[in-house]
């Protein structure tokens, strides 16, 4: 809706708009790149235009909408997932990764399942034993490790310490 609300703006028609991509309708001038790329920014967003840099933007998106948005596990490595996916050699895509973000894939993949542990853990009635099912790990006691690693906290002393931070806010504010 964002990059959509920006595109209208610019008085600009996309072909096509998906997660991380837009295919607009026509070729825009130097001038009219970096009004939107300006745009784009003010919007914590940016323009991609190398391979590596599309090819990295697209990983991200993949594992983002694997992991928030799936309801089910997946049956094969994440690694074949991806490959199969863009089409490209699972070492090759580790490769480019890396080099853009600092941090390898499997990294950046569990950093999102704790991401998505956590707002499990605070928003859902879930057992750590449902939660460690639904984001694909071998047992509670990995998920625990993982989680503890990650955060500093087990997960039931996460629960509880955002559990307090809600109780204690105020549930009206003047203004």
């Amino acid at each position: 809706m964002v990059v959509q609300n920006i595109l209208t703006n610019f008085g600009l028609e996309a072909e096509s708009i998906s997660l991380g991509t837009v295919e607009l309708k026509k070729n825009l001038s130097y001038p009219q790149l970096v009004q939107l790329d300006a745009a784009l920014k003010e919007a914590d967003l940016e323009l991609v235009f190398d391979k590596k840099g599309l090819l990295d933007q697209k990983i991200k998106n993949i594992i983002f909408e694997t992991i928030h948005y799936f309801n089910e596990p997946l049956n094969i490595k994440f690694s074949c997932y991806l490959s199969s996916r863009l089409n490209y050699n699972y070492t090759y895509l580790s490769k480019i990764f890396t080099e853009a973000n600092g941090i390898s894939i499997e990294r950046y993949i569990i950093l999102q399942k704790i991401e998505k542990v956590k707002s499990m853990l605070v928003s859902e009635s879930a057992f750590l034993s449902e939660i460690a099912y639904k984001m694909n790990y071998s047992s509670v006691g990995h998920l625990s490790a993982q989680f503890k690693k990650v955060t500093g906290y087990t997960a039931k002393d996460y629960k509880s310490l955002k559990a307090t931070a809600y109780r204690t806010m105020p549930s009206m504010i003047a203004v």
